[in-house]
């Protein structure tokens, strides 16, 4: 696979494009956080990972392929035959939702998937166990959260991944599982080769809404608006632990989701 090369002529396009995703809700981070100055002719094997949905229950196009992406071990979607979802939490830090939502992810027997910062680990141990002890995967979000499409060696990406699994094993007395997720869906071939050479899998995500902003946070009625049409097969769904719609909402999410058919698996099925 290739990152797509942004030349000067086609910037105004993508920024667009860009714009337009953000407005729809599509992004898992801000404006801000999309930091628009990757696409820029010096940025060339930088991207913002991204998704075009079609028609409702299908599965979105990525920035690049489930073919293109399996050669480096990164995935963002699975089987479009099978209505399984895959829950994945990105935890910033912890402010009082996190509880709600484990709760009623043991009401649906529902695994998932928490990646997890330095600042989580630091001022939230105890949810890190409860994370462990009830049977969820603690992945790695990286220590210090940074822009890592802007790190080009190895040494100080694999020191962002370590910080975490290290105070992670500290914490746990356990390895931990070796998932990784791009702050930010900020990537590069080269990331992905290295997280790959580190022996990470990278995840990325088909099934997002704008939760993250806590000063912001969308009604109950406008998170469904976002989660229900747009499920899909094989999601691999990203939400964040910040979000008080989310610790609202989670149980009567399932609820229709499981009514709709859908089912939940761990990371570690997806094939």
């Amino acid at each position: 696979m290739k990152i797509k090369k942004i030349r000067k002529k086609k910037a105004a396009s993508v920024i667009a494009a860009a714009l337009v995703l953000f407005l729809a809700g599509n992004g898992a981070a801000s404006l801000t956080h999309q930091c628009l100055s990757n696409f820029s002719p010096k940025k060339e094997q930088v991207e913002n990972w991204g998704l075009g949905f079609g028609t409702e229950g299908t599965q979105p196009s990525g920035n690049a392929t489930p073919e293109e992406l399996k050669e480096y071990d990164a995935h963002y979607i699975g089987d479009a035959k099978k209505k399984v979802l895959y829950l994945t939490f990105d935890c910033g830090y912890e402010n009082g939702n996190t509880e709600n939502i484990m709760a009623a992810l043991k009401k649906h027997n529902a695994p998932a998937t928490f990646f997890v910062v330095g600042n989580f680990l630091e001022t939230s141990p105890d949810l890190v166990k409860k994370m462990v002890k009830e049977g969820y995967t603690v992945g790695n979000h990286t220590y210090h959260h940074p822009d890592m499409s802007s790190i080009s060696d190895k040494a100080s990406f694999q020191k962002e991944l370590e910080g975490v699994s290290n105070l992670y094993k500290e914490i746990t007395g356990k390895e931990m599982t070796k998932y990784y997720r791009p702050p930010q869906g900020k990537y590069s071939t080269e990331n992905l080769k290295m997280a790959k050479e580190l022996g990470y899998q990278t995840y990325f995500w088909s099934l997002a809404y704008v939760d993250w902003n806590v000063d912001a946070q969308p009604t109950k009625e406008e998170a469904f608006d976002k989660l229900l049409p747009r499920v899909h097969p094989g999601a691999i769904v990203l939400l964040h632990n910040t979000s008080k719609t989310n610790g609202e909402i989670l149980d009567e999410l399932l609820t229709k989701w499981e009514e709709m058919g859908y089912t939940f698996k761990p990371l570690s099925e997806l094939k």
